[in-house]
């Protein structure tokens, strides 16, 4: 068994594809349309056959309040790891993503917070342990 999908709800899923493909440096995976319903994924151009992340919409009224509280309360939504994160965290600002924490040194790991633009807010990791 293994995870090949997770998804993370957006407010703008075109938005989104923008923000994950040019400033994060996802590669658009599946974008499939049906009437109003839209199946959009990307996924690492590290790993393009590993795990997608799904951009689904947050038109349910219990996602869009569950995503409203956890941008709210400073929770990620998501995490994503690096190799090195100084570098990630220079790339993605040239690129112009918000970050509302510089990599930051915290026990066994670097980490950094950054605006999704659509709602999320995602945790860069590196971790710095050996296990």
């Amino acid at each position: 068994m293994r995870i090949k999908l997770t998804t993370i709800y957006v407010d703008d899923q075109e938005k989104a594809l923008r923000f994950y493909t040019d400033v994060l440096g996802f590669v658009k995976k599946a974008d499939v349309s049906h009437g109003e319903f839209r199946w959009l994924t990307v996924a690492s151009p590290e790993e393009p056959d590993g795990t997608e992340l799904q951009l689904a919409h947050n038109d349910n009224p219990a996602v869009k309040a569950f995503q409203q509280a956890m941008y709210e309360q400073g929770e990620d939504a998501a995490m994503v790891f690096s190799d090195d994160i100084h570098a990630d965290y220079e790339r993605i600002s040239a690129n112009g993503g918000t970050f509302t924490m510089p990599p930051t040194d915290v026990t066994a790991s670097i980490i950094a917070t950054l605006d999704d633009t659509c709602g999320n807010l995602l945790q860069l990791t590196q971790l710095t342990w050996k296990g």
